[in-house]
């Protein structure tokens, strides 16, 4: 889709101007099929299918804080999956503050219920999906993937997700978040949404592998975060494999998962038994 086509969102931010201009300029020439989910733009997925699949999905989901960003800024990564024989399904949801919290973790887990419906279609297995994003991203991924009540009502499989890959995703809102105002997509104090958003708080029945990553230039609170989250997985008896993504700032960490020689790739392949 062209970003004319989506409805106004807010403008992106100072610090990432430049990375949403790189990420598109990466990707201009990468087009895939546009499949709405619903009935929003934002409601929508990239698939971008390889000449002769393996019969792994890899779906990854956008950041932009949860009040802005494309599915289409992950359109430069779908090569090295492509190449590798993946079916590569970027993920777009409806963003705040218009749509408040539930509604884009909801719109992602009726993308993944999408996908799992429609995978043969596209030559790809159902029972390989595997579920990543970034940052904002990575939060509605870790999020689908330790919670489990949204799948029964879509007559889902408790592990529909095979592998989390979160990168540079958050972990915890509120009380000891280290961030230093409350995201606007949690809407007004007081309800006790931040807790229902945050995965540290929420893990009750975990069925995936996580393989977590993170730039060793970061933000701080996010590196925290991470570590504690790898360390409340392993407690709920989860594998999990944790990388640094060397010489990468948040938004860095992001422009190297479209490096197909790069550390993070060959490990996510490992992950993926491909």
């Amino acid at each position: 889709m062209q970003l004319s086509e989506y409805p106004a969102q807010e403008p992106i931010s100072e610090f990432a101007r430049a990375y949403a201009e790189k990420v598109m300029q990466l990707g201009a020439n990468i087009k895939g099929e546009d499949v709405l989910y619903g009935a929003n733009p934002y409601q929508s997925l990239g698939i971008h299918k390889p000449l002769k699949g393996c019969g792994a999905v890899f779906m990854f989901i956008h950041g932009g804080g949860w009040t802005s960003g494309y599915k289409e800024w992950n359109n430069f990564m779908a090569p090295a999956f492509v190449n590798n024989n993946i079916l590569f399904v970027t993920v777009g949801y409806r963003l705040a503050p218009t749509h408040l919290f539930p509604e884009g973790f909801n719109d992602c887990a009726n993308a993944v219920a999408w996908v799992y419906n429609n995978a043969t279609k596209y030559g790809a297995n159902p029972n390989q999906i595997f579920l990543g994003g970034h940052s904002a991203g990575g939060h509605y991924a870790s999020l689908l993937t330790v919670r489990d009540n949204w799948k029964k009502n879509k007559s889902l499989p408790d592990d529909v997700i095979k592998g989390c890959v979160p990168v540079s995703g958050v972990y915890r809102f509120g009380k000891n978040s280290g961030l230093n105002q409350r995201p606007r997509f949690l809407g007004a104090e007081g309800s006790g949404v931040a807790a229902d958003a945050s995965p540290i708080l929420q893990i009750n029945k975990v069925t995936a592998d996580f393989y977590m990553a993170h730039g060793d230039d970061d933000f701080p609170h996010l590196i925290d975060q991470a570590i504690e989250m790898e360390n409340v997985l392993k407690q709920a008896g989860t594998s999990i494999d944790r990388t640094l993504m060397v010489g990468c700032d948040h938004l860095g960490a992001h422009l190297a998962t479209g490096d197909e020689k790069g550390r993070w790739f060959k490990g996510l392949l490992s992950f993926m038994g491909i």
